[in-house]
C-alpha cells in the first residue's frame, strides 16, 4: 500500500552582532545587539506519486518582490520543484533584522546585505534536505483555543483609530494544528497555526527574537518530537494582548502559553486509525472487559495544490511628486531632531519618516494602476486545506472563508510568497485607521479574497478520492 511521503529541513538564520533591525518607525537605534534566541527558516516537503509540495517558515518580517524571487529561484533550483508547489511563508516577526526598508538603514547596510545573499541558499538548503528525509507518514488535525490575541483596531473617544485593544472587536482565538507521523508513531512534524501580530518586543528591543512563534515552535518540539513550523493566520487587524515592549520574558512567557496549547492538541491526536475490538472478560476482583486495538489502514490522503493570480483592485493615490515631497521634509525635520532634539521627539520624528516613505513607496509602485497581482494558494493534504495569499487580511476575511469551507480544518494565513499591503475588510475603510490609511488597496478587494478562496476551497475539495 502506498502512503503520503513526508519529511523536514531545517537552515540557522540568525543575523550576527551588529545586523540592523527595522520593524518600528518609532526604533531609534538601527543595529541590533545580538539574537535572544536563534532564527531558523524551516522546510516541511509532502509527496505522493503524484504531486509534490513545499511548505517553508522563515523567522523574517518580510521581503519585497525582489528578494522574494531571488529566495523562491533558488528554492526552485535546489529542488526542481515548480513554482506554484512552493509555499514561502513569513512569521512576520517586528523584532529581526531589516529585510525590507534598506533605504532607511545608514548603518551597517553592508551586514544587512550580506545577511541577505546568504538567505536564499540557507532557505533552499532547508527544502532541499527536507526532500532527502521523506518517509511515510499519516497524519491527523485538531483545534484548541489560545487568547494572547486581541483585535488591535481600538477607536479612541475622539473618533480617532489606533493600534491598540479593542477587547469587544473580531478576532480567532483558534489554534490549528496538523501532526505527521512515521508509520511508527514517531513524530516528524507539527503545523502550527494561529493568528497574531509578532509585535510583542517593540521599538525599545534591541535583539533580534523570533517573537511567540519561535518560542511556541520549541515548546512544540520539546513536548511532542519532531519539527515544528509555524503557519502566521490572518492577522491585518489582530495583535497579542501585552505588546509593545522592551522586556524579553513577555515574548517567551506568551509563546509558551501558545506552544503549550499546541502541544496539547498535538499529543491528543491518533495519527493512526484504530478499531477496537472486545477479546473477552478477565475475572479478578470484578470481571474486567478486555479489548484490542486493531489498526486501520486508510488510503492515503489526497494531496493538491492550486495557485492563481487574483487581481485586486487599487486605491488612488495622490501624486507622487507631492507625497515623495511630503517624505522629503519630514525626513529633513528628523536629521535636525536627531542632532539636537529629545528622544521622544526624535522618535515621533522617525514615525513620521517611516509613515511618509511608506505612502510615497504605495504611490511610486501602483500610480496609473488600477489592480495588482496577487497568489492565492492553496494546498490539500487529506482534509486538511492550507490556504495563502501574500500580505496582511484583516481577521473577518479568515472567519468568512472558513466558515464556508468544505475542510474540517482550514489554514487560511497571509504573509505567504511576498509582497506587502494591509487588506482591510469594507466597513473598515469608513473607519480609517492605521491599517487603511497605507493600504494598496480599494474597499473591493477583501469581497474578492473571499470568493476565490471560498471558491477555491471548493475545487480543492472535488473529486474526492481517499480521505
Amino acid at each position: 500500500m502506498s502512503f503520503l511521503l513526508a519529511g523536514v529541513g531545517r537552515s540557522d538564520v540568525t543575523p550576527a552582532p551588529g545586523t540592523p533591525q527595522g520593524g518600528w518607525g518609532a526604533q531609534t537605534h538601527q543595529r541590533g545587539l545580538g539574537a535572544d534566541m536563534p532564527l531558523y527558516a524551516t522546510a516541511l516537503v509532502v509527496s505522493n506519486t503524484q504531486e509534490t509540495v513545499a511548505v517553508i517558515d522563515v523567522d523574517a518580517i518580510g521581503f519585497d518582490r525582489e528578494w522574494t524571487d531571488k529566495i523562491i529561484d533558488a528554492v526552485l533550483e535546489l529542488s526542481r520543484l515548480p513554482r506554484e508547489h512552493i509555499r514561502f511563508s513569513c512569521t512576520h516577526t517586528h523584532s529581526g533584522p531589516n529585510t525590507f526598508r534598506l533605504s532607511t538603514i545608514t548603518e551597517g547596510l553592508n551586514m544587512v546585505k550580506g545577511y541577505l545573499d546568504e538567505l536564499p541558499g540557507r532557505i533552499a538548503g532547508a527544502v532541499w534536505q527536507a526532500q532527502h528525509a521523506l518517509r511515510p507518514v499519516r497524519c491527523a488535525a485538531g483545534r484548541g483555543s489560545c487568547d494572547i490575541n486581541v483585535n488591535r483596531r481600538l477607536r479612541l473617544p475622539d473618533g480617532q483609530v489606533v493600534v491598540g485593544k479593542n477587547w469587544d472587536g473580531p478576532v480567532d482565538h483558534t489554534v490549528r494544528v496538523v501532526r505527521f507521523d512515521d508509520l511508527n508513531q514517531n513524530p516528524v512534524a507539527t503545523l502550527l497555526h494561529y493568528a497574531c501580530h509578532p509585535t510583542i518586543m517593540g521599538w525599545q528591543c534591541q535583539y533580534a527574537t523570533p517573537d511567540y512563534p519561535g518560542v511556541a515552535r520549541q515548546v512544540v518540539e520539546q513536548q511532542v518530537g519532531g519539527v515544528c513550523l509555524f503557519l502566521q493566520g490572518a492577522t491585518g487587524n489582530v495583535g497579542p494582548r501585552e505588546g509593545f515592549t522592551g522586556d524579553l520574558k513577555v515574548y517567551r512567557r506568551l509563546g509558551t502559553l501558545l506552544g503549550l496549547e499546541g502541544a496539547k492538541v498535538a499529543v491528543s491526536m491518533d495519527t493512526m486509525q484504530r478499531r477496537e475490538r472486545l477479546t473477552g472478560v478477565l475475572q479478578s476482583g470484578a470481571p474486567l472487559a478486555i479489548y484490542e486495538q486493531d489498526v486501520v489502514e486508510a488510503p492515503p490522503p489526497v494531496l493538491r495544490v492550486l495557485s492563481r493570480r487574483l487581481q485586486l483592485p487599487l486605491t488612488r493615490f495622490r501624486p507622487v511628486e507631492e507625497l515623495e515631497a511630503e517624505a522629503a521634509e519630514c525626513r529633513r525635520q528628523f536629521e535636525h531632531l536627531f542632532q539636537s532634539g529629545t528622544e521622544q521627539e526624535v522618535r515621533a520624528a522617525r514615525a513620521r519618516v517611516t509613515q511618509a516613505n511608506m505612502r510615497a513607496e504605495n504611490a511610486r509602485l501602483y500610480q496609473g494602476k488600477t489592480n495588482m497581482d496577487w497568489q492565492l494558494q492553496g494546498i490539500r493534504i487529506g482534509w486538511v486545506a492550507l490556504l495563502s495569499i501574500p500580505g496582511e487580511p484583516f481577521t473577518e476575511i479568515n472567519q468568512q472563508i472558513v466558515s464556508e469551507s468544505p475542510f474540517p480544518d482550514t489554514l487560511f494565513s497571509g504573509y505567504s510568497n511576498g509582497g506587502f499591503g494591509y487588506l482591510p475588510v469594507r466597513s473598515a475603510f469608513g473607519e480609517g485607521g492605521y491599517e487603511v490609511q497605507i493600504s494598496p488597496f480599494s474597499a473591493d478587494a477583501a469581497d474578492i479574497v473571499v470568493k476565490e478562496g471560498r471558491k477555491m476551497l471548493r475545487e480543492l475539495a472535488e473529486g474526492n478520492v481517499g480521505p
